[in-house]
């Protein structure tokens, strides 16, 4: 066995900016296969994990856990409300507590859960229509992106509607927590956001249990009340989770989506000509472009992988962006292409992406609404990206149509 420590590998600075825009495929490749351990590189704070293998084994190991709390000690994050949230985030818990808050959150989330909401999201996609309707061009994250999972979320929760944009920005701040450059440079700003969204979220519970519903608020405060289920402390922040989690995520992903199909106009014309492409076609916009391309773990004791010792404490970088192309194929967008299914999007093992089902009906609702009002799609102009720290996003995707 040989430690990590001692390996020569090549090197990738997780933490320069270096990874944005679409040159970053380009550089994780290059890495990936260099040398005898070439699934794997080094890079300030953490090792980075290139291939699918070893990325399913350290999402999946139980010696393994997401390092939330020890990024915020190294930002000196160690009081106030994102300390608090960073605590109590799901992704942070362990063991039977993450089980039971799972389970407590989860029946929202199932396929049947999320195939309830469809309805409301074509009705919120018609009146976003509404506003470019005519008009042949838009800017498509400010149009459509961003407002669509924020109207979604707050329909899920039982929040009201006019909160929406709130919730919007306060999920894009939250979710800065796992992005190193923002911890350097926007803490204040993370900060006042957490301190905004836990305000908020008392007031909502309040408000839901003089009012209940047929929502997830109301589902939270029934167990709550069971008393040896759900603490009020535990509410708060499964709402506040669901905030955070579920709108920047579906934003950036529908962005990626009109981005690639926008410069793939023939793809985009078989989702026009065969609506049942659709849920195919979003698949492949999942694998080819993961708005999560790199998450973190932490090894809590000593791990063995491939002959290779991670002594505990190692941060590991799982980059779910060469997992998801490592087959036949892979480095093409093709929503035709036989695929594996073996998507690492949405994580592996026990922190697998609670979301993942509404997030793919809101993808598909999309796609089904927009593809057959925008013949001849194609950039208006160039997109700005974001860097692949946290959640990838697009920042602005201008497009235009017949």
């Amino acid at each position: 066995m040989t430690v990590v420590t001692d390996l020569k590998l090549a090197e990738i600075d997780l933490t320069s900016g270096e990874l944005g825009g679409d040159g970053y495929h380009q550089r994780l490749a290059e890495a990936a296969g260099q040398g005898e351990y070439g699934w794997l590189a080094t890079s300030p704070l953490a090792y980075v994990v290139l291939d699918r293998e070893s990325a399913e084994f350290f999402l999946r190991s139980r010696a393994t856990a997401f390092p939330g709390r020890e990024i915020a000690d190294l930002f000196g994050v160690t009081a106030g409300r994102l300390r608090e949230q960073i605590d109590a985030n799901i992704l942070n818990q362990q063991g039977d507590r993450h089980r039971r808050l799972r389970s407590l959150v989860g029946g929202a989330f199932t396929p049947r859960a999320a195939d309830r909401w469809r309805p409301t999201m074509r009705s919120f996609l018609g009146r976003l229509w509404s506003a470019v309707e005519g008009r042949h061009s838009c800017e498509f994250v400010a149009a459509f992106a961003r407002p669509f999972p924020a109207l979604t979320i707050a329909a899920v929760l039982g929040a009201p509607e006019a909160d929406a944009g709130r919730l919007q920005v306060w999920s894009t701040l939250i979710q800065r927590q796992f992005d190193i450059q923002a911890l350097g440079t926007q803490l204040a700003e993370l900060e006042q956001a957490a301190v905004e969204v836990y305000d908020y979220v008392e007031n909502l519970l309040t408000m839901r249990a003089r009012q209940p519903g047929d929502d997830l608020l109301t589902e939270l405060l029934s167990a709550e009340e069971a008393g040896d289920r759900l603490s009020h402390a535990e509410c708060v922040n499964l709402v506040l989770n669901v905030i955070a989690g579920g709108v920047d995520t579906t934003q950036a992903q529908l962005s990626h989506a009109l981005r690639l199909f926008a410069s793939n106009p023939e793809q985009w014309n078989a989702i026009r000509a065969n609506p049942t492409l659709i849920p195919g076609a979003v698949e492949e916009v999942l694998r080819f472009e993961p708005i999560t391309p790199i998450t973190a773990r932490i090894c809590t004791e000593q791990v063995e992988h491939r002959g290779v010792v991670f002594p505990a404490g190692t941060i590991v970088a799982v980059c779910a962006e060469r997992g998801n192309r490592q087959q036949p194929g892979g480095e093409d967008f093709d929503i035709t292409a036989p695929r594996d299914g073996r998507l690492l999007t949405f994580g592996a093992g026990p922190h697998f992406c609670l979301g993942a089902n509404l997030a793919r009906a809101e993808l598909e609702e999309a796609l089904t609404f927009l593809a057959p009002r925008m013949p001849g799609l194609t950039p208006a102009a160039p997109s700005v990206l974001g860097t692949v720290e946290g959640i990838y996003g697009v920042e602005s995707l201008p497009l235009r149509w017949m």
